[in-house]
């Protein structure tokens, strides 16, 4: 009866071995602008950490710069906000130049292997990803319900999903919503 135990034990072991392994390479392949490999969960020293997804080809996107500046002051002390880039082909002059052009003061990183973009199970431009403090996916899709489709949109959004999210996240709560679709440029439009 041990020995059986033990065979059904092996499988279990392995699945956490390779969670371990996976959760060790999350940072790997992703980059800030001078090209160093960053680990933005690690980096966090024990915050919410909230990447938002970003093309700058993406009008949506760039719509979405005050917003974010403005969430990402509002929780400075408890959210680490990355501004994350999955172009493989955008350089970190372009996107030094895209964040002057719209004022950005976030961390950006070069998501060039879709690690971040995998993790937070996002498809589009903009569209977030927030995790609580021990790394764990806790919501990810739109900042808010401004657009309604692509090239149609609200005149001021009526529901704060983001804000919403990192609320609930913050008090150890889960969002009322884990996931809501996202309306913006498609990442797999991407090379």
């Amino acid at each position: 009866m041990r020995s059986r135990t033990c065979r059904n034990l092996v499988p279990v072991l392995f699945a956490i071995f390779v969670t371990c392994l996976a959760w060790q390479s999350y940072g790997q392949n992703v980059e800030d602008l001078t090209g160093k490999t960053v680990d933005p969960f690690r980096d966090a020293s024990g915050k919410v950490v909230v990447l938002v997804f970003l093309r700058t080809d993406c009008p949506i996107s760039n719509r979405y710069a005050p917003t974010i500046q403005e969430l990402s002051a509002r929780y400075s002390r408890q959210a680490a906000f990355w501004l994350v880039y999955p172009d493989k082909k955008i350089s970190a002059a372009v996107i030094r130049k895209y964040l002057q052009d719209y004022g950005y003061k976030l961390p950006a990183l070069r998501d060039p292997q879709r690690v971040l973009v995998a993790q937070g199970r996002v498809q589009v431009t903009p569209e977030v990803a927030v995790f609580d403090t021990r790394g764990r996916l806790a919501y990810h899709g739109r900042i808010d319900n401004w657009y309604e489709d692509f090239g149609r949109s609200r005149s001021a959004p009526t529901t704060h999903d983001l804000d919403d999210a990192i609320r609930a996240t913050l008090s150890g709560k889960p969002p009322a919503a884990a996931v809501t679709d996202a309306v913006g440029c498609y990442i797999s439009d991407l090379q």
